[in-house]
């Protein structure tokens, strides 16, 4: 839940935009004396400031420059009934993100408050970014045991150097931001932003816009103009995560800049170089949508110029154990014992399929430390939905060929069935019953598990 800072010294006002973005399911703070902002912003963390330009004792302009002293990395966004372009110019050039004219309509206000966010959390990755850098994001860092992984960082190292874009592929949870941060921590841009925007979680216009940046008056709640990602990250690297998402429209706009090193904003006429390395990622075959005509072969070309396919967790299974390790000590932090691991738990580590990857080992580790006693790790404290796929995965397809009574009175065609109906059901817990896993992992299509599977078993992806 985003907290938001309100300020304005009219009563009604205040309590009206009090109202109107806690039923937004907004954090509100509100202040009519601005004299008390300063001590706030000291004392407290907003993820966004609104306030008014106009009042007394203290103006809004003066405590835009207080929070760019105390916060600069918190968004601030301007209301105004003065809407002149001497007051908009004094606010933008002091770091306002925006400001919203009075009268407004909510909706408008919202639109602004949602993009101040959403810029705000990509331009923070700059900053974890550095603070990452003596930690688990550093090169150094990564683990690989495996072959496969060993192969993941010597192409990092060949391709780091270099300015072209790379496509990393693998399923979710595997490590791909990791990887693509990596690449940037070890080029020539390491000085310079590294930003990240996940293309399926923004609709076509706001990711266009995030993107490109926009023009005033190009949309509803465009008030003033604005850089986008492409900007904002020159001399870095913007990261595009789940390419795949990408609308059409915005492919074609994204082909443009990586041949022509600009961008026209939305709403502008004027195009505007940029010195950007882009690196995508996708968890789906990019080639198979180009099949489908929903994904740029074109593009295609332009994004994988280097290739880096990261496989899935069970396929690397060196790294398991070493992965444990490196997620404890995290954890624990340096110079600390780290907590005991039984044979037993190291073998469920192991033998586990991991559907969900490093992110869901990751997350296993911190469940089972969460509740691990005598500084020991036992397979009691490990998630019950890991406890109970492995119980699935230890039966036995066909049960025990003593028990006669599996086999009495039975034709071949039901004993078969009732075997495969045990196998899928195997299948489908290792792969957390996403049902297109399991069909790929069968090597069937979609179309024939979900003919096999019984009506009763409603297992959703």
């Amino acid at each position: 839940m985003a907290r938001i800072l309100l300020i304005d010294d009219e009563p009604r006002m205040l309590s009206l935009l009090n109202t109107l973005l806690t039923a937004e399911g907004y954090s509100i703070v509100s202040v009519q004396d601005g004299t008390k902002v300063p001590d706030l912003l000291n004392t407290e963390t907003f993820d966004l400031m609104i306030t008014d330009i106009r009042m007394t004792p203290i103006n809004g302009i003066e405590l835009l420059k207080i929070a760019r002293q105390v916060r600069p990395a918190m968004p601030v966004i301007i209301l105004t009934a003065y809407g002149s372009v001497e007051t908009a110019i004094a606010a933008m050039k002091l770091g306002t993100f925006d400001y919203v004219t009075k009268p407004f309509k909510m909706d408008e206000l919202l639109i602004t408050i949602q993009r101040a966010l959403e810029y705000s959390r990509a331009l923070s990755e700059n900053v974890e970014l550095k603070e990452e850098l003596v930690g688990r994001y550093k090169f150094e860092n990564i683990v690989a045991e495996s072959p496969a992984m060993r192969n993941t960082c010597e192409m990092i190292k060949r391709v780091a150097p270099a300015d072209t874009t790379v496509l990393i592929s693998g399923e979710s949870g595997t490590g791909k931001e990791l990887v693509a941060k990596a690449i940037h921590l070890n080029s020539k841009r390491k000085d310079k932003r590294f930003l990240a925007v996940n293309c399926a979680a923004l609709p076509e216009a706001l990711l266009e816009s995030e993107m490109f940046g926009h023009m005033k008056g190009s949309f509803t709640g465009a008030s003033a103009n604005k850089e986008g990602l492409f900007e904002a990250a020159s001399g870095g690297t913007l990261f595009l995560d789940e390419i795949s998402s990408m609308p059409l429209g915005i492919q074609g706009k994204l082909l443009r800049v990586l041949q022509e090193h600009e961008i026209r904003r939305v709403g502008g006429n004027e195009t505007i170089p940029v010195d950007v390395r882009v690196i995508a990622a996708t968890n789906t075959s990019l080639e198979a949508m180009i099949k489908q005509g929903t994904f740029r072969e074109d593009l295609y070309y332009r994004l994988s110029v280097i290739p880096i396919d990261i496989k899935p967790l069970r396929e690397r299974q060196e790294d398991i154990l070493p992965l444990v390790y490196h997620v404890l000590r995290h954890e624990v932090g340096a110079g600390r014992e780290l907590p005991k691991l039984t044979p037993e738990i190291k073998d469920m580590f192991e033998r586990y399929n991991w559907p969900g990857n490093v992110r869901e080992l990751e997350n296993a580790v911190k469940h089972a430390l969460t509740f691990a006693q005598d500084n020991k790790i036992t397979p009691d404290v490990l998630p019950p939905r890991i406890l109970n796929q492995l119980k699935i995965m230890e039966r036995p397809v066909g049960g025990s060929a003593d028990n006669a009574a599996d086999f009495r009175n039975k034709s071949l065609k039901a004993f078969l069935r009732d075997r495969e109906k045990e196998y899928l059901e195997q299948v489908l817990a290792m792969t957390m019953g996403d049902k297109e896993k399991a069909a790929k992992s069968l090597k069937i299509s979609l179309a024939t598990l979900y003919r096999k599977l019984p009506d009763e078993q409603p297992l959703a992806k």
